[in-house]
C-alpha cells in the first residue's frame, strides 16, 4: 500500500494505534502552534510566517469537529505555505479532487482515520450500516459523516452515500465497484424511507430495508433490482442515505 503524506508523517511518529493521534502534538511537531478561542464567521485559520504557524480553532464547536479542523488547518500547513486561501471545512462533503480544500480535506482524513489503522479495524465489521460506521468513528474519534465517506470510498462495501436537504441532493459519493450509470436521483422518491425521515419526521431507520433500485435510480432497468437502505438525520434539514447494492449485477458496467 503507497501512503499518503499525512499517513508517513504519522509512521515516521510511530503511530499503532488510533488513541495516538495526538493532533496538538503533530501540530507542534510540524511548527504550528494550536489555540482555542471564540471566532467569528469562521471554524478554524492560520497564519504562517517562514516555518512557524498558529492555528486557531473556534471553541465553541464538538470535540470532533475540532479534530478535523485542526486537521484540516495542518493539511494547509503541510500543502500550501505561502498561499492565501478563503477555507471553509466541509468534511462531510465530498469536493472537487484538485480544489485546496479537497486536498486539505484527504490529508485530514489521512490523518485521522490512516489506512494502515483503518483497514483492519474496519474488518471487524463485515456489515456496513450506521451502526459500524459510529462504532468505527469512536474508535477514530471522527464524524459520522466523514467515517462514512472513508468507508464508503475505500470499498468497505458496494455502495454509495447521498446526502438530501428539502431542496434535492446536496452531494453524493459512491464506492470504486459501483459503475457511473448508477447515478441518484436529485429528488427524493416519496416510496422512499429517507423521504418520510426527511418529510415525514420519522426516526432515523435502526437497520437497512430492501426497496426497489428505481426509489433511487432514474434508470431502465433499475426497477429490476433492489436495494438496501439505511437513512439517518444529520441536521435539522439535513439527512445522510446509505445505499447498498446487494445485486452483483448491477455492478456489471454494461451501460
Amino acid at each position: 500500500m503507497r501512503l499518503t503524506p499525512a499517513e508517513r508523517l504519522l509512521q515516521e511518529l510511530g503511530i499503532t494505534d488510533p488513541s495516538e493521534i495526538d493532533l496538538e502534538a503533530i501540530a507542534f511537531h510540524l511548527g504550528a502552534r494550536v489555540r482555542y478561542r471564540k471566532l467569528e464567521g469562521c471554524e478554524a485559520r492560520i497564519i504562517g510566517c517562514n516555518n512557524n504557524a498558529i492555528i486557531t480553532i473556534g471553541k465553541d464547536c464538538s470535540e470532533r469537529r475540532k479534530r478535523f479542523s485542526l486537521a484540516h488547518e495542518i493539511g494547509h500547513w503541510t500543502h500550501h505555505k505561502g498561499q492565501t486561501l478563503v477555507c471553509r471545512i466541509e468534511e462531510s462533503r465530498p469536493q472537487d479532487r484538485m480544489s485546496p480544500e479537497r486536498v486539505a480535506n484527504s490529508y485530514a482524513a489521512d490523518l485521522l482515520m490512516p489506512r494502515y489503522l483503518f483497514g483492519p479495524a474496519t474488518r471487524a465489521f463485515p456489515k456496513l450500516n450506521f451502526k459500524c460506521i459510529d462504532e468505527i468513528a469512536s474508535i477514530f474519534q471522527a464524524s459520522r459523516s466523514a467515517t462514512a465517506i472513508r468507508l464508503v470510498e475505500g470499498g468497505h462495501s458496494p455502495a454509495l452515500l447521498i446526502c438530501h436537504g428539502s431542496k434535492g441532493r446536496k452531494w453524493f459519493t459512491r464506492g470504486p465497484d459501483v459503475p457511473s450509470k448508477w447515478f441518484p436521483r436529485g429528488e427524493l422518491d416519496s416510496d422512499s424511507f429517507a423521504f418520510a425521515v426527511l418529510f415525514g419526521k420519522n426516526p432515523d431507520d435502526s437497520m437497512s430495508r430492501k426497496i426497489g433500485a428505481d426509489a433511487w435510480f432514474d434508470r431502465w432497468d433499475a426497477p429490476k433490482y433492489m436495494v438496501q437502505e439505511q437513512t439517518v438525520r444529520t441536521g435539522a434539514d439535513e439527512i445522510l442515505t446509505l445505499v447498498l447494492i446487494v445485486d452483483h449485477k448491477m455492478l456489471e458496467d454494461d451501460r
